[in-house]
C-alpha cells in the first residue's frame, strides 16, 4: 500500500521543530525535506498499511539510533540485502513534537553534513574559438 497523506502530514508536524517540513511523493511513500535536504522517508515496506518514519542518519550517529532500538532501512536488491543511512524513529518520539525534536535535529544535521560533503561535479569546459583579428595593410 502507499503511505497516506494523513500520515505524511502528521510526520511533518512531528518534525516541525527544525523548520518547515514538506513531504514530496517518492516510491509510493514520501521524502520529507527541510532546508532543501531530505531528513526523513515515510515508507510502508511490507505493504501492510503500517507506514514507518525513517530518519536520516550517518556513520557517526548510527550508534545513537541503534541504542534507541531503531531499525536500519534495509532493502533487497536481486536477493542481496542493502542498506542506507536511514533509521526508524524511536516509538516514543512518534508521540509528540517535543519527543521528536532531538531526533529531528539529529536527522537535519546528518542531512546537511551529507549535502556539504558531496563532491562537486566538475563543469565541462567549453572552448570558445579565439577571435581572429583582421590583418591590416601598411
Amino acid at each position: 500500500m502507499t503511505v497516506s497523506k494523513d500520515f505524511a502530514d502528521y510526520c511533518c508536524e512531528l518534525l516541525s521543530g527544525v523548520g518547515k517540513p514538506t513531504a514530496k511523493r517518492m516510491f509510493g511513500g514520501f521524502a520529507v525535506y527541510v532546508q532543501d535536504v531530505s531528513i526523513a522517508w515515510l515508507l510502508d515496506l511490507n505493504k501492510d498499511n503500517n507506514a514507518k518514519l525513517f530518519l536520516k542518519a550517518s556513520d557517526d550517529t548510527r550508534a545513537q539510533y541503534e541504542a534507541a532500538g531503531c531499525q536500519r532501512f534495509v532493502y533487497d536488491m536481486k536477493g542481496v540485502p542493502k542498506s542506507v543511512n536511514y533509521y526508524t524513529a524511536p516509538d516514543d518520539a512518534m508521540e509528540s513534537t517535543d519527543a521528536m525534536l532531538p531526533w529531528a535535529r539529529l536527522a537535519l544535521r546528518c542531512a546537511l553534513e551529507a549535502k556539504n560533503t558531496k563532491p562537486v561535479k566538475a563543469k565541462t569546459a567549453i572552448k570558445v574559438p579565439a577571435k581572429k583579428t583582421p590583418k591590416t595593410s601598411k
